[in-house]
């Protein structure tokens, strides 16, 4: 197992992985990046993750860089890696200049891809499911840093995950200034109630998952009543049941908030329905890779 870092042609491992110390990303998080993992050693969802990394470069206005160049540099970092499957990471910076805000101080965009080992919560997560606290840190209001753009400006969620971990939590979940839930710190949020599956709404301000996409088509696909809709935090208390979803975890059942039972708190059935589709449709994706 090994960790390989590509940055501006060059490869690296974990000792030589450097940046200019100028460096934008570094100094200001004035950066853009995706996750995702390998399934069967190919990349999941992977032109998916670049059409929203080029939407995030356009929001903040960092040239979107060809995607052949991408597909190039992720293969050779996977390649260089050689793991069974990787955590798979892909940076784009503004670039190094001299210590100034203004974006025009910038000199070119600088392209890091990093991968590593795979490493999925633990079997009893998946099957006991886990605890979220819902936190008092309130998510960035898109009309300051938008939660759709997904950047390295992360302080918002990492102030989060610190009031988490301080109560016990696995994962914090967030409201926006409206009092509307809206995600987790590194996840999307899904309630069920009365056998519907629920999303908090896009327009609530979050970032749009790829998994969180593919779940709402599953669910359609396999007769789930699905919808996006403006959610509160009596809402996932109150819920029958709960999960998250990331491209690295995919559906995760949330059984407890701060300790307290969701519904019966364990996974339902709806729940281990959607990690079952989901599960399937991972194994398409492995059945698929060359």
């Amino acid at each position: 197992m090994s960790i390989r870092v590509y940055i501006d042609g060059e490869m690296h491992d974990e000792k030589t992985a450097v940046i200019p110390i100028f460096d934008r990303g570094f100094l200001y998080g004035d950066s853009v990046y995706e996750v995702t993992r390998t399934v069967g050693g190919r990349p999941l969802d992977l032109d998916l993750h670049l059409d929203r990394l080029d939407r995030s470069s356009v929001q903040i206005g960092i040239p979107i860089l060809p995607r052949a160049e991408l597909h190039r540099a992720i293969q050779k970092t996977l390649d260089a890696a050689a793991n069974p499957d990787s955590y798979l990471r892909v940076i784009v910076t503004r670039g190094a200049g001299e210590i100034n805000l203004d974006p025009a101080a910038a000199d070119r965009p600088r392209l890091i891809v990093l991968v590593k080992e795979l490493k999925l919560p633990s079997d009893e997560d998946y099957r006991r499911g886990v605890d979220v606290a819902l936190v008092g840190v309130v998510r960035n209001a898109r009309r300051a840093v938008d939660p759709a753009v997904k950047s390295g400006n992360y302080l918002n969620n990492i102030l989060a995950v610190a009031e988490a971990k301080r109560n016990g939590a696995y994962e914090a979940f967030m409201l926006n200034a409206a009092g509307r839930l809206v995600e987790g710190s590194t996840c999307n949020v899904f309630v069920v109630k009365r056998g519907v599956v629920r999303t908090p709404a896009f327009e609530d301000g979050l970032l749009d998952g790829i998994t969180r996409r593919r779940i709402l088509e599953l669910a359609a696909g396999a007769g789930i009543p699905a919808e996006e809709a403006h959610l509160i935090a009596d809402d996932l208390r109150g819920a029958d049941e709960a999960f998250l979803s990331s491209s690295v975890r995919g559906v995760l059942p949330v059984v407890t908030e701060s300790r307290r039972p969701i519904g019966d708190g364990t996974p339902g059935p709806v729940t281990r329905r959607i990690m079952e589709l989901y599960a399937r449709h991972l194994e398409e994706v492995a059945l698929s890779s060359p």
